[in-house]
């Protein structure tokens, strides 16, 4: 196994619609859970992971995302600006591609968190990277015990942790957590425009390279304004113990 990366990008500039009306007046990066923006857990659990840099997104309500971050010292962060373009998740990579100097990188969702059980889970994502036989690593999580979760699932895992899609009408067991490891080869000469990562995932899975790490914990989604007290009371619990 090789080392983690040193760098991730954290994608902080949707728009949060489904958060409204929270997210008319607050970017949703800065709802807080725990007491700490679920921005700050992202970044937080980066740090234990060893990344030194994190690429931070912004777009909606970007000057309270960037005001924010203005004192965070570790991991060190740079904002990637798209106030005039939303480029979502994959043109926000090819954005910023030249900065990660051709080694893997993590990407971190922002609305996906957990309580970790019993070891900080990015950390163990970092270590379980293999770049020899990895383009794609995700931290997974459990579609029967995760918060805020719907629909079929996203992956089977075999028993060398490859990942593969359900059938149509199939149900899977696991769903993509939001943290990853990527290489950032599979992103040269691809255009700076709009573009989603799910068709990246699959093709890793067609040669056999994308690969999943069950996460130790509970996972909890925080994608509505419902989520948030749901997520308040699994926090609650956890803290108790």
């Amino acid at each position: 196994m090789s080392a983690g990366p040193e760098k991730a990008l954290v994608f902080a500039a949707g728009l949060g619609t489904r958060m409204r009306p929270i997210t008319l007046t607050l970017p949703k990066p800065l709802v807080r859970i725990g007491g700490r923006t679920m921005l700050d857990h992202t970044l937080d659990r980066l740090e234990d992971a060893g990344v030194r840099e994190a690429i931070v997104n912004v777009h909606w309500l970007a000057d309270q995302v960037e005001d924010h971050l203005r004192d965070r010292r570790a991991p060190r962060i740079k904002i990637s600006d798209e106030r005039d373009t939303l480029l979502d998740q994959g043109g926000g990579v090819v954005k910023v591609l030249d900065q990660f100097g051709g080694k893997p990188f993590f990407i971190c969702n922002t609305d996906a968190l957990w309580v970790d059980e019993p070891e900080p889970q990015v950390a163990r994502l970092a270590r379980a990277w293999d770049g020899a036989k990895m383009d794609v690593l995700l931290l997974l999580a459990d579609m029967k015990t995760s918060l805020g979760v719907e629909g079929r699932g996203d992956f089977f895992r075999d028993a060398a942790g490859r990942l593969s899609r359900p059938a149509p009408g199939e149900a899977a067991p696991f769903v993509y957590s939001g943290v990853g490891i990527m290489k950032s080869s599979l992103f040269e000469g691809c255009p700076l425009e709009p573009f989603r990562l799910a068709p990246f995932f699959f093709a890793a899975a067609e040669r056999g390279r994308l690969f999943g790490l069950p996460l130790k914990g509970r996972w909890l989604h925080v994608g509505s304004p419902e989520a948030i007290e749901d997520a308040e009371q699994v926090y609650a619990a956890a803290t108790t113990v």
